[in-house]
């Protein structure tokens, strides 16, 4: 076969169609990593015939250079998942010395795909399953059947019984049943109550309320239709089972699906028990004992190590008596598996005979099967070599995935050195005592949590604990200054892929360093470096609380930190200004920070806390300040940095445009986004500077408003919404709600479209609460009138906007600021507003004498917008007062500026009162 291009293939119980890269089993997708698929169907396209490993890696990675190991992991995971040897049907074999060969019967039709059959884009975390199931299916097919009428099941069962497989094939079987989806949260990596609801909330795209954080949380969710699959709860329990009963109780459409070696004896909870794997009993002929579960796991297990791995009738007996020495848990059969290609069967037996007595002899206190399971796991441990034994415990460290080479850096050191780690590593996969999962760029590696229990047991027993976690610390700096690097270099999404993943590790390191009498220097520098990936994560609240223990232990540090100091203090001020907005606290970092860059002689010190104290004066209202703070750029000489220079540009943009230099400002954002263009849009962010934004979503922003003032409403309109879209593509909060509070949302009232003003402030309030932004939050709330006038002291920026769109008075403040010319931007409009409340009451000199004052003020800004506001409120006194020619003359031409717009609110308007004007000119 050459073309399957129009081809459904099918063998076994899997239907695969080449051209969608779908492949279903038993009609349903399986879900298969990309090179998984590559490596299938190139395969199948060659059915019958070996295709070498050469040719296999140069058609699944042509621009990259791979070795045989990472064919050989993907093969490996793509023969589990196909359940290849089960039951004795083989779909891939390995031909020795030459490659892989598709030996299963298939038969091929013309491309039919089921209405249902083209998997729609996920809405869950789930992971790729690496197995199949064995041995489970009829509780599978009962647990898919009760939870949507139960809405709270908990498995449970001893360690190693399977409760975290069960619980993801029920999950993935019911992907595509919640309108709002499917959300996986494993508690194994975390060690303290206080971290599952801030965990849970990041997973959920909410942040938790500052009081009765629990029950606004839970409300929160009240119209979700959603399964929360809650995994390894044991260490837990009661503050999962009050979390459970609080979001059950206030969430109606949610349902909980999770896994604990006990009860939680929660509200509502339905326990389903799991039991061990059916063994064969000692009597029967060999068909009945292939028929149960544990013996055909035994089997798969042995083949999936051993290719050739056959079970003759004289070693059934044997087979059936591991079976059920090991009580039937699959984790303990499928460590004993691993090593019957070492001792087989028999040889296996006599080991665990002599083995498994001993270890277990002094533990009766223990349940049965944990005795097994642990049992297993010391007869595991001690077949290591001591190389392998060492390895396996200082791994214990990681709580997630590991690359080797960050093996190799925690592992390496007393007693064993970097080149004996791939050795250990590949023994440790081939001993099923650690995962290994084929990326399509590396391996990745990961111990079950079970194991990495033991494995930390064994760590703290042999004394290494505190100087391996000194090591996965410093391991954690590295990468995070590796990802500070990349940051200016690649894209932001293989940027996140490549090191969110980190974060649990980092947050331990971090925890780790922090704490009494452990290496704070390490951790300080730890803070500063993974300052990227907080950014990114938009996770400001967590970064705050690292950002401070870092600033009250820097004292204790010996070594001269002047350089950490002043990066902490520019993000302290970063994190005060979204929190508290320009409060004196966020004054002080900022003006900290310059003092120390200062002292330092450090130039990009000095631009980033310049350019951050400019970005509190301008949300104080204080623009001509921020302006004056965008001339100290020059004197700095941000040119010796491009990135600062980017930078810069767009902070003069901002200091021009409120302070009402229309003109100069459109031509400094137009340039630094043509800039970005030519770079293509790599050094998004800042980088350090002042408070960030993505550079493209702020310039963006400010172009928008610009536009708008110009007289361009439907570009204005236009540009604010491309400049959301980027930022939502990105999927950055803290750039999603600056472009909402300062265009989005006010560009849509400005131009009357008060249901995209709507949607829009909706969107500012739920991203400024799911990224504890708290300075736009009171944006939205003030854009929705929630919050009164009282929330205004010190927020010169929101008054002044607020003013423009409507919603607040003039009053004898505002209005000095616009006299005097402080108010920048808005002076003009501020100056009609109170002219308007002036005629209003009567005094009609007194309003035409500062209408036409603003007008002026207007046109001299280059505001069209402005002036036509202006022209209006006076042409309608003239009108008042008789005089309709002098109304019209003033109002028509600066009407017949505009190109566009004519279906916005103010010309409209306009357009209303010149065909008055135009009915009632004299005769």
């Amino acid at each position: 076969m050459t073309d399957l291009s129009d081809q459904a293939v099918h063998f076994g119980p899997y239907c695969i169609h080449p051209r969608q890269r779908l492949v279903l089993e038993a009609g349903h997708p399986l879900r298969l990593g990309r090179r998984a698929v590559d490596i299938l169907l190139i395969l199948l396209e060659q059915a019958g015939n070996v295709v070498s490993k050469q040719a296999l890696i140069a058609r699944v990675w042509p621009r990259s250079v791979v070795e045989d190991g990472n064919l050989r992991v993907h093969m490996a995971a793509l023969r589990k998942a196909l359940g290849d040897g089960q039951a004795g049907q083989r779909y891939i074999v390995t031909v020795a010395q030459r490659g892989y060969s598709f030996v299963a019967p298939l038969s091929i039709e013309p491309m039919t795909l089921p209405t249902d059959g083209v998997p729609q884009r996920p809405r869950h975390n789930l992971p790729l399953r690496r197995t199949r199931m064995i041995g489970r299916q009829a509780l599978i097919d009962a647990l898919v059947q009760q939870l949507p009428q139960q809405r709270f099941i908990t498995l449970t069962g001893a360690g190693g019984i399977g409760k975290t497989t069960v619980a993801l094939r029920v999950a993935e079987l019911l992907i595509g049943h919640y309108r709002d989806g499917i959300h996986l949260l494993d508690l194994a990596p975390l060690s303290a109550a206080s971290m599952i609801l801030p965990n849970l909330a990041a997973l959920l795209g909410l942040t938790p309320g500052e009081n009765a954080p629990l029950v606004s949380f839970a409300r929160s969710l009240q119209a979700r239709q959603m399964l929360l699959v809650i995994d390894n709860c044991e260490h837990l329990l009661d503050d999962i089972a009050l979390i459970s009963e609080t979001l059950l109780r206030h969430a109606p459409h949610l349902h909980i699906l999770s896994t604990s070696r006990e009860a939680l004896r929660a509200e509502g909870e339905h326990v389903q028990r799991l039991e061990p794997l059916a063994c064969p009993p000692a009597t029967g002929n060999r068909a009945q004992a292939l028929g149960y579960p544990a013996m055909q796991l035994l089997i798969e297990r042995a083949m999936s190590h051993q290719e050739s791995f056959a079970l003759s009738e004289a070693e059934l007996p044997l087979a059936i008596d591991i079976c059920q020495r090991l009580d039937g848990i699959p984790l303990a059969i499928e460590l004993v598996a691993a090593q019957i290609e070492r001792f087989g069967l028999q040889g296996l037996l006599v080991q665990m005979e002599d083995n498994f007595r001993l270890l277990t002899r002094g533990r009766r206190s223990a349940l049965p099967r944990q005795q097994t399971l642990r049992a297993t796991l010391d007869w595991s441990f001690d077949l290591l070599t001591e190389c392998e034994k060492i390895c396996l415990r200082r791994l214990a460290v990681f709580r997630g995935g590991f690359s080797l080479v960050s093996a190799a850096a925690v592992i390496a050191g007393d007693n064993i050195a970097p080149a004996q780690v791939l050795g250990s590593i590949t023994q440790l996969v081939a001993k099923s005592l650690l995962n290994v999962e084929a990326s399509d760029d590396e391996m990745v590696y990961r111990l079950l949590d079970i194991t990495r229990t033991y494995a930390l047991e064994k760590l703290s027993q042999a004394g290494e604990l505190q100087t391996t976690r000194e090591r996965h610390a410093a391991r954690c700096l590295t990468l995070m200054e590796q990802a500070q690097g990349d940051w200016e270099l690649i894209a932001t999404q293989p940027w996140i892929e490549r090191y969110a993943p980190l974060r649990e590790d980092v947050r331990a390191a971090l925890d780790w360093g922090f704490s009494e009498a452990n290496e704070h220097l390490l951790a300080i520098r730890l803070t500063v470096s993974a300052m990227p990936l907080w950014q990114e994560l938009s996770l400001l609240r967590e970064h705050g609380g690292y950002v401070h223990k870092a600033l009250a232990l820097i004292d204790q540090v010996k070594a001269p930190c002047n350089q950490l100091t002043l990066q902490l203090q520019l993000a302290l001020g970063s994190l005060s200004y979204h929190a508290l907005g320009p409060a004196p606290q966020t004054v002080a970092a900022f003006v900290g920070a310059a003092r120390l860059a200062e002292i330092n002689q450090d130039r990009a010190g000095q631009l980033r806390a310049v350019s951050g104290h400019m970005a509190v004066n301008l949300c104080a209202g204080r623009y001509a300040e921020a302006l004056e703070q965008s001339v100290q750029f020059e004197r700095l000489d941000p040119r010796t940095e491009p990135l600062l220079d980017l930078s810069v540009q767009r902070l003069r943009a901002l200091g021009q445009h409120y302070m009402g230099h229309q003109a100069l400002a459109r031509h400094h954002a137009e340039q630094v986004l043509q800039r970005m263009t030519h770079s293509g849009h790599v050094n998004r962010f800042a980088h350090g500077v002042g408070v960030q934004y993505d550079q493209n979503v702020a310039s963006l922003t400010i172009l928008a408003r610009v536009l708008w003032l110009q007289g361009f409403p439907e570009r204005a309109w236009r540009t604010a919404s491309q400049a959301l879209e980027m930022a939502l593509q990105i999927n950055h909060g803290t750039s999603i709600c600056y472009t909402l509070a300062l265009a989005g949302v006010v560009i849509a009232r400005y131009n009357g479209a008060e249901q995209d003003a709507q949607t829009l402030q909706t969107l500012l309030l739920e991203q400024s609460h799911k990224h504890s932004v708290q300075l736009f939050q009171t944006w939205a709330g003030h854009y929705a009138g929630i919050l009164g006038e009282q929330h205004l002291q010190g927020l010169g920026l929101i008054k002044d906007t607020l003013i423009t769109l409507g919603c607040c008075e003039a009053d004898e403040a505002a209005f000095e600021r616009a006299r005097s010319g402080a108010a920048g931007w808005c002076a003009a409009e501020i100056l009609r507003v109170r002219a308007e409340q002036w005629a209003r009451q009567g005094d009609s000199r007194a309003a035409e004498t500062l209408l036409l004052q603003a007008l002026g003020l207007a046109q001299q800004q280059g505001a069209l917008a402005w002036e036509l506001r202006c022209a209006y409120s006076l042409a309608q006194l003239w009108q008042q007062q008789g005089r309709i020619l002098a109304a019209r003359d003033l109002l028509s031409p600066i009407h017949a500026q505009f190109t566009e717009g004519f279906a916005t609110r103010d010309l409209l308007c306009v357009r209303g009162l010149l065909d008055e004007l135009q009915d009632k000119r004299p005769s």
